[in-house]
């Protein structure tokens, strides 16, 4: 099974340029001038839409970022340091800190908002200890 998870963006230039930094690919195959197809994972994909494009697909309001959360994008990454670094890199180029770090010992994580306002949530787990920390 595959995810999308559609996201309204206001200039698909700038979301590209920031996931870029962030080292994240896209599927060309799947890209236009209304959409760009963001390769997360294996099975994993964010389809980073213009407004036009994303309002085609529902008759809700796109909600206003700077006001509302709907969604929280948790990546599971390969360290703390990796933890660390996806969030320098995502300030550094346009994103912002929305909480400070959390370090549990056995997981650590941290939160930011792209230039959009979405915000994503890039964690550590030993998953080993957390089973012995439930």
């Amino acid at each position: 099974m595959n995810t999308y998870i559609n996201l309204p963006v206001q200039d698909l230039s700038r979301s590209k340029a920031f996931f870029e930094a962030l080292g994240f690919s896209f599927n060309d195959q799947f890209c236009d001038d209304t959409a760009l197809s963001m390769v997360i994972g294996e099975t994993s994909f964010a389809m980073l839409l213009t407004h036009e494009k994303f309002g085609s697909f529902t008759d809700k309001e796109i909600a206003d970022t700077s006001e509302t959360s709907q969604v929280l994008i948790a990546l599971q990454l390969e360290s703390k340091e990796a933890v660390t670094n996806m969030m320098e890199t995502a300030v550094e180029h346009g994103g912002r800190a929305t909480r400070a770090p959390e370090d549990h010992g056995f997981m650590y994580g941290h939160a930011f908002a792209d230039p959009d306002g979405h915000i994503w949530e890039p964690f550590w787990m030993d998953a080993e200890a957390a089973v012995g920390a439930a």
